[in-house]
């Protein structure tokens, strides 16, 4: 059975789901911020701005009161470092003619274009305030550049979002092992589903569950409850159905050979023989039907370690005690080859039985069988025949498929072979040509270490 399509992760979504919502709420939360700063900064600096000209005025008065003015020019009086530093600050004082008397080292000689008036005004490049003596005759303005504010901004916006590159992926991290703790509930219910199938129909525990995921798991056991109850029912109608055939079937078989040997008409025993042809076939059919039954009753599942090699070997001397030629059977075991697993005895020796059978009935009849034991729990079954093309090596494992074959067969061996390798967590390869040759098929059993 084809495995689950690949999709998408549930869990990828929601940590990406969870993670981007942090991420915008996050931005959002610096953008809101920067507008706040900004409003704030103007509040600051257009306070120290109001400060820093009012507390000039009464300097600036005193000062002019004891310098002798009179042809004195502004480039004489200017004040303020002269080392290359910039002011973020410039002022110019300026009498009621608008004539700069004193300004700062970064000021420009010509006087600011913002009117002598008490207050605040601006224009492209400057947040002027201007305040002026108590006979208005002297005025002090103020600037302020906004790209000092701008600075200002940029250097606080940037101390908001620099954490932020960091602590996206820190989040993200502890987002992603958040939802996994959170999420790995539905996991344990997902595994425990998985284990599910015809040889383990015990009910998943709910107590253990979170209560969202109750319901399902409650689901779940009652549907498998009523699968239970059908696949018993089925079951136990195939096994006693084969149970009850074999006796008549192998009474009728031996009345019928008796009757042969009494015949003395060629076509009395011709048709005779042609009944104990077919009981033969419904014989080997019912024998195929109770080793059905107990491979989905779950025989393959065991925890006893045993020894398969030596199981191999007596299913091969078996075959060999019913065979008109017994050398057409040819065993080989590699050097050291050990097969020695826990698993069941019982399913192994079906397994086997089933591919030798199917071997010896539509392998070429004069071409002989091979039985390879390699290391690593690998046991080929080789046989000659024509090759098959893949089409027909995957309809040969479906039940009651035959493959292009004249022999007569039940058509449910292999499939009773891949139903106990599934049990027995091993692998059923099927090739055709065979390995190292241009015809014939091998039947690979791959059984775990």
């Amino acid at each position: 059975m084809a495995g689950p399509k690949t999709g998408p992760s549930m869990t990828r979504r929601l940590i990406l789901s969870l993670t981007l919502v942090m991420t915008v709420f996050w931005l959002l939360a610096v953008g809101l911020g920067v507008v706040v700063m900004e409003e704030e900064f103007a509040e600051i600096f257009d306070g120290t701005l109001q400060d820093t000209a009012e507390r000039l005025v009464p300097l600036v008065v005193d000062d002019l009161q004891h310098r002798d003015l009179p042809g004195a020019s502004p480039q004489q009086l200017q004040t303020g470092s002269s080392s290359g530093d910039p002011e973020y600050l410039i002022y110019q004082v300026r009498d009621q003619t608008g004539r700069v008397l004193i300004r700062s080292h970064d000021a420009p000689e010509q006087a600011f274009d913002a009117p002598l008036k008490g207050g605040f005004w601006r224009n492209d490049t400057y947040q002027f305030y201007t305040a002026d003596s108590d006979d208005r005759r002297i005025f002090v303005q103020v600037a302020d550049a906004f790209a000092n504010r701008q600075e200002a901004l940029h250097d606080g916006a940037l101390a908001l979002l620099v954490p932020l590159i960091l602590l996206v992926p820190v989040s993200g991290a502890a987002i992603w092992l958040a939802v996994r703790r959170a999420v790995r509930p539905v996991d344990q219910l997902r595994s425990e589903i998985e284990t599910k199938d015809g040889g383990n129909m015990e009910a998943i525990a709910i107590d253990t569950l979170p209560r969202e995921l109750q319901p399902i798991a409650f689901s779940v056991n009652r549907l498998m409850m009523r699968l239970r109850t059908a696949l018993e029912a089925e079951r136990e109608f195939t096994s006693n159905s084969a149970h009850e055939l074999r006796t008549p079937i192998a009474g009728a078989l031996a009345q019928t050979q008796m009757l042969i040997a009494e015949l003395k008409g060629k076509s009395e025993r011709h048709r005779a023989a042609q009944i104990e042809a077919s009981l033969v076939r419904l014989s080997h059919l019912s024998e195929k039907l109770l080793q059905l039954s107990r491979a989905e009753a779950g025989i393959g599942y065991v925890e006893k370690t045993c020894d398969l090699g030596r199981v191999l070997e007596m299913v091969v001397t078996d075959f060999r005690r019913s065979m008109a030629e017994p050398e057409r059977l040819v065993t080989r075991r590699a050097a050291g080859a050990e097969l020695i697993r826990p698993l069941s005895e019982d399913a192994f020796a079906i397994v086997m039985r089933n591919l030798i059978e199917n071997a010896l009935t539509h392998g070429l009849p004069d071409e002989p069988v091979e039985i390879l034991l390699e290391d690593g729990g690998v046991v080929r079954v080789v046989n000659a025949a024509p090759a098959m093309t893949s089409d027909e090596l995957a309809s040969i494992r479906k039940r009651f498929s035959r493959g292009p074959t004249a022999a007569s067969g039940s058509g449910l061996g292999l499939s009773i072979v891949d139903r106990l390798m599934g049990q027995m967590n091993g692998r059923l390869v099927l090739l055709s040509p065979a390995a190292g040759r241009s015809d014939g098929f091998e039947a690979r059993v791959e059984l775990p270490g």
